[in-house]
């Protein structure tokens, strides 16, 4: 079977508002599948907007988005899950069940995502946990872990189904400067291997330690790329 070259994210022409009025115009980038792109801008800007438009979490006025090779406008609800099996999606407040040890959270996204043999199930938890460092935290709970243990665990779990692109909302927002150096190390290590990330951050510390890597710019309404 051929792989296909198509960029993992392709947007066009898009246009988002919210309550009637336009936040972003224009907005225009692909992403190539391995690239890793960050996502600037001022508090309400449109970086949220534009991750929640690309896993169909908000609709989109007019363009044309393509992600994974599923058309996200106006795609149908039963599809939504399937799109959202090849995107990994990473939050700032980690939104992990705190009544849930490490390795039953991740269990519960594999039986939501399909997942149904236990002996792989037991694999794939074994081989994220080990790519994350936190190939000992399996039985322990939320509150045993630090933030950049739970963020670790979060990104544990966005992996589970080999996504073609992780989309991470401020990942490092809520953690000590040292633990975040840490966790965009970990990002740039999942990058390596293959995967595409977008990351939205207000860390231009990041863009310095990073500066081969490309910069999309929410201004004034518009979306700036530095490529």
């Amino acid at each position: 079977m051929s792989i296909s070259q198509d960029p993992v994210v392709i947007v066009k022409d898009v246009m988002i508002s919210q309550s009637g009025k336009p936040i972003l115009e224009n907005v225009s980038f692909e992403i190539e599948k391995g690239e890793f792109v960050f996502l600037v801008g001022r508090t309400g800007s449109g970086k949220s907007s534009i991750l929640k438009s690309l896993y169909a979490d908000l609709e989109i006025d007019s363009g044309y988005i393509e992600v994974a090779q599923y058309e996200v406008k106006d795609i149908k609800r039963k599809y939504v899950p399937m799109l959202r099996r090849n995107i990994g999606i990473i939050f700032q407040d980690f939104q992990l069940l705190n009544d849930r040890t490490v390795a039953e959270n991740l269990f519960f996204v594999m039986k939501a995502t399909g997942w149904k043999d236990k002996l792989s199930m037991k694999a794939r938890l074994t081989e994220v946990l080990m790519k994350v460092g936190l190939g000992s935290a399996a039985q322990k709970y939320p509150h045993q872990l630090s933030g950049g243990e739970q963020q670790r665990t979060v990104i544990a779990r966005a992996l589970i189904n080999e996504p073609k692109i992780l989309i991470a909302d401020e990942p490092t927002g809520n953690l000590d400067p040292e633990v975040a150096d840490d966790i965009l190390e970990l990002f740039n290590s999942i990058n390596n291997s293959g995967t595409a990330i977008l990351m939205a951050t207000h860390n231009y510390d990041f863009l310095e330690k990073y500066p081969n890597n490309r910069v999309l710019k929410c201004y004034k309404g518009r979306l700036e790329d530095n490529e």
